[in-house]
């Protein structure tokens, strides 16, 4: 194992004190968790945001921490859902008064946790709502979960919901915003290299050199089918099949795309990706919002790619227009 680190135990730590050095005027953390808050939280009058879940997925979760997006990220160990105290100390330090809103991926641990500090922040007075992210059109059940897992589609969540609660939304708006991408929201991924939980220090499972894993979750964990590695337009193609399939598409609908990094994917090869898959929209007569390519959520050190498609509408469009000011999302 090869990382930059110093004791793998303390990577989290590490990391998080670094992510506040590199933004004080944005973030902060929370003394005594790991949970990274905004500067000026709690924001009066508005919803609040709060996700989380394993580290190793950088720039997710705290990388989308700031106005527009979250209130708050909730980081546990590498691949480990934090625990649910944590939780409640994002929860209480970012309610305004307004309620606050979770966003959770689909993987056991997290959505128990998640709804564990939802039960004790209500138990304080505390308005909470939820919504479970499900978009990997690969598996309906892993070791992970039961259903569908959550994956780079989370990032539309993300924005779509921050956006409506800094619009002054309330809390049954958010949710609502919240659903509709859900629903309309469809991910698949690939790998070319396993990735290595430092405190592990082995890969969470074998490639050959020729080989490639398709279908793969954001853990580590391999995928529904092990084949011959194929070029960037056949891998395109493969993951478009899946996810064009599992939603109903009419001629002329609008998309936002995002093309995504597992963590050890040369840009390049994104937007080769990116190149295939718009090519194959157009041909569907699917027409392209806005497409994202880059490193949104990784797998510590995974050669591979996801493709995400949200199907939109107006309203999803302005609010995934909208302005943000994150360390990993501005525009």
């Amino acid at each position: 194992m090869k990382k930059i680190i110093n004791d793998p135990n303390q990577a989290v730590s590490d990391m998080l004190q670094g992510i506040v050095a590199a933004y004080p005027d944005s973030v902060k953390q929370l003394e005594g968790t790991t949970v990274v808050v905004r500067k000026d939280a709690p924001v009066a009058g508005k919803v609040a945001i709060v996700s989380g879940g394993g580290s190793g997925h950088e720039p997710a979760h705290a990388g989308y921490v700031g106005k527009g997006m979250l209130d708050a990220a909730v980081c546990g160990e590498v691949f480990t859902s934090p625990a649910p105290d944590q939780v409640l100390e994002a929860i209480k330090a970012t309610d305004s008064g307004k309620g606050v809103f979770l966003v959770i991926k689909n993987y056991s641990g997290d959505v128990m946790n998640f709804e564990m500090a939802m039960e004790m922040a209500e138990a304080e007075g505390i308005q909470v709502e939820k919504v479970v992210v499900n978009d990997d059109v690969a598996v309906e059940d892993s070791e992970f979960t039961t259903g569908r897992r959550g994956i780079a589609g989370t990032i539309f969540v993300h924005k779509i919901a921050g956006a409506k609660a800094e619009a002054g939304g309330s809390l049954e708006e958010v949710k609502a915003v919240a659903e509709k991408v859900v629903a309309n929201v469809r991910s698949m991924g690939m790998a070319l290299t396993p990735c290595t939980v430092p405190a592990a220090g082995t890969p969470s499972f074998h490639l050959e050199e020729n080989e490639m894993e398709i279908g793969i979750g954001i853990h580590g964990e391999a995928g529904i089918e092990r084949k011959p590695i194929a070029s960037a337009d056949e891998i395109a193609n493969e993951l478009m099949e899946h996810v064009l399939h599992d939603l109903p598409y009419r001629k002329g609908d609008e998309v936002a795309v995002m093309v995504n990094g597992l963590g050890a994917t040369p840009e390049m090869e994104l937007y080769i990706i990116n190149k295939k898959v718009q090519e194959i929209l157009k041909e569907t007569g699917i027409n392209v919002h806005r497409a994202f390519v880059g490193n949104f959520m990784t797998s510590l050190e995974m050669a591979g790619c996801s493709v995400t498609l949200l199907k939109m509408d107006d309203e999803l469009k302005t609010l995934l227009d909208a302005p943000s000011s994150t360390p990993a999302f501005c525009f």
